[in-house]
């Protein structure tokens, strides 16, 4: 007995990996948040506490 499986789609089958959300979740909000900081501290003026 053979059963014919309907073939799943690409996105059905990246939905169901909850580790692979999981990490993409993580690592792409990391990533944001970083390159955020960075453009911050480069654009950021200088301390008036530092004037001498």
């Amino acid at each position: 007995m053979s059963e014919e499986k309907e073939p799943r789609s690409y996105w059905e089958v990246f939905y169901d990996d909850i580790f692979l959300l999981f990490f993409l979740g993580t690592a792409i909000t990391y990533i944001f948040f970083t390159v955020w900081g960075l453009m911050e501290l480069g654009t950021a003026s200088p301390s008036p506490l530092l004037k001498p």
